[in-house]
């Protein structure tokens, strides 16, 4: 995929994942470094799990993009203090 195209997707997942993870957010910066690496994360993860989701590159892409933020954002929740 073309490399300023991932960065977009990551970043709109990113953006996706704070609101789906209502309070639980970094910011909007912080969320759309996490929605880039959940790109990563859930491209991984969905191609272990051997899951082909039948949307279009693009879509499919986001939507896998946005399932890797959402359980980034998740994971680190568990270790963020609490004030």
């Amino acid at each position: 995929m073309n490399i300023l195209w991932f960065i977009i997707i990551g970043l709109l997942a990113g953006f996706l994942a704070g609101y789906i993870v209502k309070g639980r957010g970094f910011g909007l910066i912080i969320n759309l470094f996490v929605g880039l690496l959940g790109a990563f994360v859930g491209g991984w993860l969905l191609e272990e799990m051997n899951v082909n989701l039948p949307f279009g590159e693009k879509i499919g892409y986001l939507i896998t993009a946005i399932i890797g933020a959402v359980l980034l954002l998740l994971i680190v929740n568990l270790f963020k203090k609490k004030r």
